[in-house]
């Protein structure tokens, strides 16, 4: 399975499973969903930070010149077009099941509108990760102290 797609899958599927939770959680208790709303938010960035960053570090262990990496931009933006309209349209299907109050958006909203902000919310976090995972793993390797050529006794 290409790298995008796992990605792809895995934070569409989470952000499908927030949506549902947060529906039913304002069907229960209407006056908390401003802060369900950011525990959503919070839990959806934090996942993404948190997978961009593992990529990042992956990557500058795998190439430790910056100029020679992986282009991990277009991983995670196909990652994030896919997740987005794959999450936008299984919202719409699953707000058609009776008790699933997933906010009566229409089709076009979830594939335009509600896409693009689910792509935002992959994309950006992801390269933000990226850029981090990249810099902390560099600072490592250029901070360790570089082992001798031509070790000499201690005694000598």
């Amino acid at each position: 399975m290409n790298a995008w797609v796992l990605r792809a899958v895995g934070l569409g599927a989470l952000t499908v499973v927030l949506e549902t939770l947060l529906g039913f959680g304002m069907m229960t208790w209407p006056t908390a969903g401003v802060w369900m709303r950011i525990l959503c938010l919070i839990v959806l960035v934090g996942a993404v930070l948190a997978w961009g960053f593992l990529d990042g570090r992956a990557d500058r262990r795998a190439h430790p010149d910056p100029e020679h990496g992986s282009d991990l931009t277009m991983r995670w933006l196909k990652a994030a077009i896919a997740g987005g309209l794959g999450a936008g349209l299984v919202s719409w299907i699953l707000d058609y099941i009776p008790k699933f109050d997933l906010g009566d958006q229409g089709l076009f909203f979830n594939i335009t509108s509600g896409a693009a902000w689910i792509i935002l919310l992959i994309f950006i976090p992801s390269m933000l990760g990226v850029a981090v995972g990249r810099w902390l793993t560099g600072r490592e390797k250029n901070g360790a102290p570089a082992a001798p050529s031509n070790p000499q006794p201690a005694n000598a």
